[in-house]
């Protein structure tokens, strides 16, 4: 989230479920980031479409482009199984699209770096 917000106003989310919203509400609130919430759509698709290539990509684009027109500045993918499918949601949407996986794994590098000492 933090790359998401640190990036635009406001963000989007992508879930893989309808359940999956309210468990991100709740930690956007723990974050004090539900403010900065555009929308959230749920993708309500099944793990193994979501894990082949072409299955859900027009759903995620979709679902990319109407966060866009509720007001997101960036997309949020809500599962780990969407990782696949970020530059061609980014591709859709216009904006950029973060993976956490991916945004934490950058920041940790980020964080080890700066720890180096000349």
């Amino acid at each position: 989230m933090a790359a998401a917000v640190a990036r635009a106003e406001r963000f989007g989310v992508i879930a893989i479920v309808e359940a999956s919203k309210a468990r991100h509400l709740a930690a956007l609130r723990a974050m004090g980031l539900e403010a900065r919430l555009a929308a959230e759509v749920a993708l309500n698709v099944t793990m193994e479409e979501l894990l082949e290539p072409s299955a859900a990509r027009a759903r995620l684009a979709a679902a990319g482009r109407a966060l866009v027109t509720a007001g997101a500045g960036t997309v949020v993918l809500g599962c780990t199984g969407m990782a696949h499918h970020r530059a061609a949601v980014e591709d859709a949407a216009g904006v950029p699209v973060i993976e956490p996986c991916q945004a934490a794994a950058g920041l940790a590098l980020v964080q080890c770096m700066g720890e180096r000492r000349p």
